[in-house]
């Protein structure tokens, strides 16, 4: 079992990597055009919105609700009832989702009053920052139709993942980041506000995306007509399972929108600076948690069909293993390393020096969350398998609205920064939450040998924090070297915090595979 759970893990990992290398390389190219400016916020502002209602269509809530029903059908059913169920699942979503979109595009400024109050406040007392909203308002147009897209992009993915086909789903973002990348140096610059040429890099990112996978779903002979079908059996359980689920899976995404909205009252700049600082949180997080999580759902939801509770009870464990022997080193390399990486992937162009600190102190709080965000991705699964999405939304919902306390205590001292710290403490509360009920059913288990594999994973990590700690740089070495001495050193520490950690997970035998 975990051999094939690795072997996919490796293949969604492997593709999931060329796209967040390509997504660094994209935030690289817009840090140089624009930095952390007005401009910057906006565009982030505007590209953050849709892919919030994303997570809520598409990716994750929709996800974690279709493909255990459609696990069901393909392993119960005849082709034709999955094919059907495909048909009116596509049918009744992109319905909503076409609706949704006119409705965002057509009222774009109610929206980015919504959302970005503080701007819309600005412009209604004719204040300084009133641009920002209009601004908004109009990029909003462009990018909102992208929601469109990669909701049939996500529907195509979870089809192929429930087959078995991972490579193409998580290969398939690859597209978004080479069409911003392309619209950032070729039309941007032609333009007198080059935003607008990153917004069309989104809309055509997702076009592509969705354009991509329709040839691998008509060969595997699933590329059906979109039917309406709301009162279908398979569409209501969808439609019940996602409904509760739109809180549960999504909450660190409303959180991130909440820390946009109060950043919108906040100096120019913080949306910005939570931008790039979540972006290389999202790139170990992709990597590995999200990754993982992928993987594991289908095999969760055969597991739960076949009636193996041991099974299941092995994969989810195995799950949390690699959450934390991939997770733990990602998360104290970001502390450790948070502004020299800054530094070298943005300090250019228009991205200052202080900016770079500035966005190392939000990283500082993002990544010292970036474990608790894995397991969330993770042990939200073990729900969401068992076509349980009630008790995932209450406790969604509880540390939701502990974000928002949380926000409101330690942004009022710490500003931008203590958003990101409400929002990696909800984080950890959410995954408490959803462990501590995983393992009063029974689920969840703690097998022999558990406590000292974290024990050990935690000394090798502590061990890799050391030795890059030895080998780093003093802060102005990183400001007057050149960018490729500077990467070059970057990539030293890396490889050096990378070679000890795995001598001391040799040297401490940890056992991966303790379950097996």
């Amino acid at each position: 079992m975990s051999k094939s759970l690795a072997r996919s893990g490796l293949i969604v990992s492997a593709m999931t990597f060329i796209s967040r290398v390509l997504g660094l390389v994209r935030d690289i190219v817009i840090a140089n055009l624009m930095g952390a400016g007005a401009a910057a916020d906006v565009f982030f502002f505007a590209n953050k919105i849709p892919n919030f209602l994303r997570r809520l269509f598409a990716e994750g809530a929709f996800a974690q609700a279709f493909v255990p029903v459609l696990t069901e059908y393909h392993q119960g059913k005849s082709i034709d009832d999955t094919k059907l169920l495909i048909a009116r699942v596509a049918g009744t979503l992109g319905t909503l989702v076409t609706i949704v979109t006119l409705v965002g595009v057509i009222l774009s400024p109610l929206v980015a009053a919504l959302f970005g109050t503080g701007w819309f406040l600005d412009w209604y007392h004719d204040g300084p920052q009133g641009h920002k909203f209009v601004l908004a308002s109009d990029l909003l147009r462009i990018t909102f139709p992208y929601l469109w897209f990669i909701t049939f992009t996500a529907l195509a993915g979870a089809i192929l993942n429930t087959i078995g086909k991972f490579a193409v789903a998580a290969f398939t973002p690859v597209f978004l980041n080479v069409a911003i990348i392309g619209a950032a140096i070729w039309l941007a610059p032609q333009l007198e506000q080059p935003e607008y040429g990153l917004a069309w890099g989104v809309f055509f990112g997702g076009l592509i995306q969705f354009l991509f996978q329709l040839p691998f779903l008509r060969r595997a002979g699933l590329l059906v007509r979109p039917r309406w079908g709301w009162r279908d059996p398979g569409v209501t359980r969808i439609r019940t399972l996602m409904i509760p689920a739109l809180f549960g899976v999504s909450v660190s995404q409303i959180n991130l929108l909440l820390d946009t909205f109060i950043a919108s009252f906040l100096m120019t700049g913080s949306i910005s600076w939570l931008y790039y600082a979540d972006r290389l949180l999202e790139f170990p997080l992709g990597l590995f948690g999200i990754a993982i999580a992928t993987v594991i759902l289908p095999a969760l939801s055969s597991r739960h069909v076949d009636r193996s509770p041991e099974q299941f009870s092995r994969t989810l464990d195995w799950g949390i293993r690699t959450v934390v022997l991939l997770g733990l080193p990602a998360m104290v390399g970001l502390l450790v390393l948070a502004e020299p990486m800054l530094m070298v992937l943005f300090m250019r162009g228009e991205f200052s020096p202080e900016d770079a600190r500035f966005a190392s102190y939000a990283l500082y709080a993002y990544g010292s969350g970036l474990l608790s965000f894995m397991l969330v991705k993770v042990l939200a699964t073990g729900f969401y398998s068992r076509q349980d999405t009630k008790r995932p939304v209450r406790y969604g919902i509880i540390a939701m609205v502990s974000n928002m306390v949380l926000n409101i205590i330690f942004a009022i001292p710490f500003g931008y920064v203590g958003l990101a710290i409400a929002t990696s403490l909800s984080a950890l509360i959410n995954a408490s939450l959803l462990g501590y009920n995983l393992w009063k059913d029974g689920v969840l288990k703690r097998y022999p040998g558990t406590l000292t594999y974290i024990s050990k994973v935690t000394l090798a990590a502590a061990a890799m924090a050391a030795a890059v700690l030895y080998f780093t740089p003093v802060y102005n070495w990183w400001l007057i070297a050149p960018s490729f001495e500077r990467m070059l050193k970057l990539a030293f520490l890396i490889a050096v915090g990378a070679a000890v950690y795995l001598l001391a997970l040799l040297l401490l035998r940890v056992k991966w595979r303790a379950t097996d």
